[in-house]
């Protein structure tokens, strides 16, 4: 049944039914609690009111479509995306025994659960309290402290935050890793906001020179912090002017990454995991 579920995923943009993948993202939902101003998914339409979980691929049908996309690709792990994954914690519960390894993406502002499998959790957090309830919604930052706050100290999963940087929070990373370095966090990443062909909403940056000031302050962050800043030097220096194009022309992670984000009943590839910008 599962080779038959998988004439449900068009693998587009170059991506191979016969290659190997070492981690295969999955879009489980597009529903999400939250409609941030800076998400993809949100801005380019998927808002909460035309969606319905009574539309979404039912659990035992998204299971046998993700062992076949297993048995196909054989990825070393799997990365849990949404909308909001939380929002389908049964289909996570059989799911993620299916991979050796798993990566949940959340917003934080519902309860983390210790699935019991190998799983960690990758936060979104962008920015202390103001900076990211601007771009969040009003108290989300104080939600995922507090469910952070609530975790018994057995606690299994690894918790790491992802900070989207823009022009609201640039100038607050210092602060924010200052709030964050106390709490269950083992560690953060930060990502650079990437604009819409529609325009950014003033998040972004004129230029490749404009963003080199967000980019120079993580820098000196990872300098400062290097057992909590997991940015690389290196993957730093690519996003300068003079590297950056042609990083995203010849992209290292199509090779190795195959994303898969749900359309109706059936996933479609991507040309990227962070989305088509």
């Amino acid at each position: 049944m599962a080779i038959d579920l998988l004439e449900r995923v068009e693998l587009t943009h170059g991506y191979g039914e016969d290659t190997h993948y070492s981690i295969i993202s999955l879009n489980i939902t597009n529903r999400c609690n939250l409609s941030c101003e800076h998400c993809f998914f949100y801005r380019e339409g998927n808002t909460n009111e035309a969606l319905s979980p009574r539309l979404e691929v039912p659990d035992d049908e998204m299971i046998e479509m993700i062992t076949g996309l297993r048995d196909r690709h054989h990825p070393d792990m799997a990365l849990w995306i949404g909308g909001e994954p939380m929002l389908r914690r049964s289909l996570l519960d059989k799911g993620l025994p299916i991979f050796d390894f798993n990566t949940i993406a959340t917003n934080g502002t519902l309860p983390l659960i210790d699935f019991g499998h190998r799983v960690d959790y990758m936060v979104s957090v962008d920015g202390p309290p103001a900076q990211n309830d601007k771009l969040r919604g009003k108290g989300t930052f104080d939600r995922v402290m507090k469910n952070l706050d609530r975790l018994p100290d057995d606690f299994g999963p690894m918790i790491h935050a992802q900070c989207t940087v823009t022009n609201v929070n640039q100038g607050h990373l210092g602060e924010l890793i200052e709030m964050l370095r106390p709490t269950r966090f083992a560690w953060i990443t930060f990502s650079f906001y990437v604009p819409s062909g529609d325009g950014d909403a003033g998040l972004g940056w004129d230029s490749l020179e404009d963003r080199m000031v967000a980019v120079d302050e993580v820098r000196q962050l990872k300098a400062e912090h290097p057992d909590f800043v997991s940015n690389e030097m290196a993957a730093l220096d690519l996003m300068s002017p003079e590297n950056a194009p042609g990083v995203t022309a010849n992209c290292a992670l199509s090779s190795n990454v195959l994303p898969l984000f749900l359309d109706g009943n059936r996933f479609v590839s991507g040309r990227c995991p962070y989305g088509e910008n």
